[in-house]
């Protein structure tokens, strides 16, 4: 068995907008590198975070908890977030949980950094 993957490129795009690419499977193993990296984001409420989940292939409740702690901590810096790129079955997963009620989705990363354009 091999060890579940996942990347995750940070990607500024001015203004303080900030693209994080998150590849691969999001799970209780590969959770710790996406909060690490979700920590040294920087957030400042004249910038804007997107969380392309357009290449994930797999997240468990792990993963989510991640996503959430993500949204917790960007609104106490007053810095939008948004996701992009969800796959049917997470939007499904997102939908009957209820955190449809607090994330933004877009459909592209583009759509998402356009939409947080100051």
């Amino acid at each position: 068995m091999t060890e579940p993957i996942l990347t995750v490129d940070q990607q500024p795009h001015g203004a303080g907008r900030i693209l994080l690419k998150v590849t691969g499977e999001l799970d209780h193993h590969t959770a710790p590198r996406l909060s690490r990296e979700l920590t040294s984001v920087p957030l400042a409420p004249d910038g804007a975070l997107v969380l392309d989940l357009s290449g994930l292939t797999y997240c468990d409740s792990t993963g989510i908890t991640v996503l959430v702690g993500a949204y917790h901590r960007t609104e106490a810096a007053g810095c939008p977030l948004a996701l992009a790129g969800l796959s049917p079955d997470l939007t499904r997963v997102f939908h009957t949980v209820g955190l449809d009620q607090v994330f933004t989705f877009h459909p592209t990363a583009d759509d998402a950094l356009r939409a947080l354009a100051h």
